[in-house]
């Protein structure tokens, strides 16, 4: 068994913020794969522009979502919305980079389909430098490298919301009522350590991630999404109602908060390893650019208003996540159960793409007759790793923030616009063209070192603790 092979057949390209993909799994990502799986014009199992719309919202809303009403706070009331529509603008800009760069290479060398990887090595072996040239392999490697380590982020992140949704949900449970109109404070009743519920999580998870037919995975997304979806309804329901006087709130937030705000929205909006496979599975492709347009519009709505709202409706006292901030009566705290075993499911499918890096080398060094236990060893191993990352930074908004700078920043605004010039520099491009795209990557880098600087600083001298005690307005 090779890892080619394995390489070949079982993995692609497929990470996003939180994607949980129904259908395709359930097709088996090796679909995406080969050249001669490559589906167009009308083949069987190609996905009508509705099926891609539907895929693409699902795969942009998950935790980084829930999220951002403290990212909101970070930036300010009125810098936060216009800050998320820059960004969402910029993400969308580089989206279209990557997809135009596809399609140029497609076309170069007749080849039916490049993902991600292929399409930055491909570019830079168009560079008119000859060091990058003879180094391009280094391109997909640069790409798999910030795929594992954005979607074992994502685990991460899973953990941290896991346990502190169950320990909020199961401390309040003596003051909850059947009342959700009530404003009050409910004293928690203390039990244990956030940690300790991410290591009860970490048995069944491990569980979990020992499926590995992605037809069977695909039921599990299919739960996710009704549940993430139901939660989402009853969460705008919520932060609706008698929103307070938000003359108290700052319009611009202090610029030593902003580089979190940054990270938790490019976490948010950290979708463009799925946009190459959606392309490529749609029966008209020529539709896509106006799907992805109009998808992730949607998307940049649902993030400004979710933001906004929620950061109206708690102000200061506004969490890491905003099923934090629900009411303790039995309503929401459904909620958060709802969201977080949507959660739960959805990390057996983030996991699933750096598992298919990864595995293969170990599996391809190992007697054939241990391939199976090496197999689920390295699983556990991978599981355990994310545990433990989370177990080291318990903060749910720290987490997302770290996420975001570290990985989620290069592959949604620092490599797209460095890819665009090595792919048409040679064949002339626009001086406006390059300087474009030279901000956009100077833009996400900057977002990168500061952000994670300013994360790693927060995590290790924290300005003010986070908040625990659950509140339902901002002006108790």
């Amino acid at each position: 068994m090779s890892t080619q092979r394995l390489r070949n057949e079982d993995y692609r390209d497929y990470s996003s913020t939180d994607v949980s993909p129904e259908e395709s799994p359930s097709e088996g990502l090796n679909s995406f794969s080969s050249p001669g799986s490559y589906q167009r014009f009308g083949e069987s199992n190609s996905t009508t522009w509705f099926q891609t719309l539907i895929h693409l919202l699902k795969g942009n809303i998950g935790t980084g979502l829930l999220g951002l009403p403290l990212a909101v706070k970070n930036a300010g009331i009125l810098m936060g919305p216009l800050s998320l529509l820059v960004i969402g603008l910029v993400a969308v800009h580089c989206m279209g980079i990557l997809v135009k760069c596809a399609h140029h290479f497609c076309r170069r060398l007749n080849k039916p389909f490049v993902d991600y990887g292929d399409t930055v090595m491909y570019g830079l072996e168009a560079t008119p430098i000859s060091w990058l040239r003879n180094n391009a392999h280094w391109g997909r490697h640069t790409v798999d490298f910030f795929l594992i380590v954005t979607q074992l982020g994502f685990c991460c992140v899973y953990f941290v919301f896991l346990a502190d949704n169950f320990k909020q949900v199961i401390e309040a449970a003596n003051g909850t009522t059947t009342n959700c109109h009530n404003n009050e404070t409910v004293i928690l009743t203390p039990t244990m350590d956030s940690r300790l519920y991410m290591l009860a999580f970490l048995p069944f998870l491990v569980l979990l991630v020992f499926v590995r037919n992605l037809r069977v995975l695909s039921i599990f997304s299919l739960l996710a999404n009704i549940t993430m979806v139901v939660s989402l309804v009853m969460i705008y329901q919520f932060i609706v109602q008698d929103i307070p006087d938000p003359k108290f709130l700052p319009l611009v937030a202090s610029w030593q908060t902003y580089p979190l705000f940054f990270g938790t929205a490019i976490f948010a909006f950290e979708g463009i390893g799925m946009v190459l496979p959606l392309e490529n599975k749609m029966k008209d492709p020529r539709k896509f650019s106006l799907i992805l347009y109009v998808g992730m519009a949607i998307i940049t709505v649902l993030y400004i208003s979710l933001g906004c709202l929620g950061y109206l409706q708690f102000g200061a006292n506004i969490q890491g996540s905003i099923t934090l901030n629900l009411p303790n009566c039995w309503l929401y705290q459904s909620v958060k159960l709802l969201y977080s075993i949507g959660i739960f499911f959805t990390y057996a499918l983030q996991f699933y793409v750096p598992a298919e890096i990864i595995i293969p080398f170990f599996v391809a060094r190992a007697p054939e007759h241990c391939e199976l236990v090496i197999d689920l060893s390295v699983r556990t191993m991978l599981v355990c790793l994310t545990c433990v990352l989370a177990i080291l930074v318990p903060r749910l908004d720290l987490v997302i923030s770290l996420v975001g700078s570290v990985s989620s920043s290069a592959l949604a605004l620092i490599i797209p616009p460095l890819l665009e010039i090595a792919t048409y520099y040679s064949e002339g491009m626009s001086p406006i063209t390059i300087v474009k795209d030279a901000l956009i990557s100077l833009l996400g880098f900057v977002g990168f070192v500061v952000g994670t600087c300013v994360t790693l600083y927060e995590l290790i001298q924290p300005s003010s603790a986070p908040i625990f005690v659950n509140s339902t307005s901002a002006f108790v």
